[in-house]
């Protein structure tokens, strides 16, 4: 079997360079022999092996990226896998809408499908997408592009039955405000962990996988020196607990790019808006313009709701088209001082943020959401996703406003 990969492999070669054995010949001619040096290096960036990488695998199904760029809807699992997909279909195919962000490994931790019984991670599958063939199927025929999103580093499930790859506090794994625990972005195996479940959403067909949460707890910078956890490779060196924190998180980007390539898929991360507007967020661990250089998308989460009082807007939830506009001139500038940026795909809000209390929120509709993706057109950025927990879209949008 060996005998027989390796001469394919020099098949391949030798028709490489069978093709470009006149081109050689004639520059050859042309230039002087201290130049055949320099021919030797220009012939080594074909880099073949590389290139071949990219036909490893093929899911069998044909997603063409939308021309006009996405606009999608968050779908969670129980919703891919239940009656509200079909009025979800409904809602994209008489529409603008064209794709849909789906959740492959949910906030806790679960898979949301059930995998072969064998799989590593049968264990912290649920049966929410009880026919995911099916379910690609349907998105294929109906051209709706999918997006896998993959909820990395907030991970209940892997945090208690494996403390190690969390943060304990008094023997304890510790939790946040919330109830959540989070896994460690310090440690490569859960890296690992991770991108092995990016790797099976890319052979479901996904063309993308958006990591979520890739960072560390909020307010971490409080508590890093309280909590117990492992620094892994990261131990000593230079730079100090934030610059750790950072690289941790940007090393983890890069490294899922680099594993998922074979699957020529595109790679995604979430982000939090503010994270664009600072150099780096201290305790989180996020540099917006680090991130930015590992991923093909960047998607911002600026739902004006989540703002505090920013941009010299006292309360952002009142003004979507005048929170939106403003940082996405932000966004521009990061992004443009980038030799390669991502393309640019901020999650909006199509929420009611009645938390805020009387005098602090607008009932968002139809007016609030075509403000926000008006805002991002008038500043270039053509690409959105909307944000709605329950998966209950405002009807009659013009999302080409």
């Amino acid at each position: 079997m060996k005998k027989r990969i390796l001469l394919l492999f020099v098949l391949l070669i030798s028709s490489f360079l069978f093709v470009l054995s006149p081109v050689i010949a004639e520059d050859s001619e042309k230039s002087p022999a201290r130049d055949h040096q320099e021919k030797v290096v220009e012939r080594t960036t074909l880099e073949l092996p590389e290139r071949l990488t990219r036909f490893v695998y093929d899911s069998g199904y044909q997603f063409d990226y939308p021309e006009d760029g996405v606009r999608g809807i968050y779908v969670t699992g129980n919703s891919a896998g239940g009656e509200r997909f079909e009025s979800l279909l409904e809602l994209l195919n008489t529409t603008d809408l064209n794709s849909m962000v789906i959740d492959i490994k949910e906030d806790h931790g679960y898979l949301t499908y059930r995998p072969e019984e064998d799989s590593p991670f049968y264990g912290i599958s649920q049966n929410f997408i009880s026919n995911p063939d099916q379910m690609m199927e349907t998105l294929e025929e109906n051209e709706i592009y999918p997006i896998a999103r993959i909820v990395v580093f907030k991970d209940s499930v892997l945090a208690e039955e494996r403390p190690d790859l969390s943060f304990t506090e008094n023997g304890q794994v510790w939790k946040n405000g919330r109830g959540e625990a989070f896994v460690n972005p310090f440690l490569k195996e859960v890296w690992d962990y991770n991108i092995d479940i990016a790797e099976e959403a890319a052979k479901m067909g996904f063309e993308e996988i958006q990591f979520d949460y890739v960072r560390f707890p909020e307010g971490f910078e409080r508590r890093d020196e309280s909590l117990g956890y492992s620094v892994g490779e990261y131990e000593g060196g230079d730079g100090d607990n934030i610059q750790k924190r950072v690289s941790a998180v940007t090393d983890f980007v890069a490294y899922a790019r680099e594993r998922l390539a074979p699957y020529d898929v595109d790679v995604s991360v979430d982000i939090f808006g503010y994270a664009a507007t600072i150099s780096e967020a201290p305790g989180i661990g996020q540099n917006f313009s680090k991130i930015s250089e590992n991923v093909d998308v960047i998607s911002s989460m600026i739902y004006p709701s989540h703002w505090t009082p920013y941009f010299g807007i006292d309360k952002p939830d009142l003004y979507p088209y005048e929170l939106t506009k403003e940082y996405a001139k932000v966004e521009n500038q990061v992004l443009g001082a980038l030799e390669e940026p991502p393309v640019s795909r901020p999650w909006i809000q199509d929420f009611t943020a009645r938390y805020l209390g009387a005098g602090n929120y607008l009932e968002y509709g139809k007016d609030e959401v075509e403000a926000q993706i008006r805002a991002l057109n008038e500043e270039g950025i053509n690409e959105f996703l909307l944000w709605n927990a329950s998966n209950r879209y405002t009807e009659g949008v013009n999302y080409k406003p």
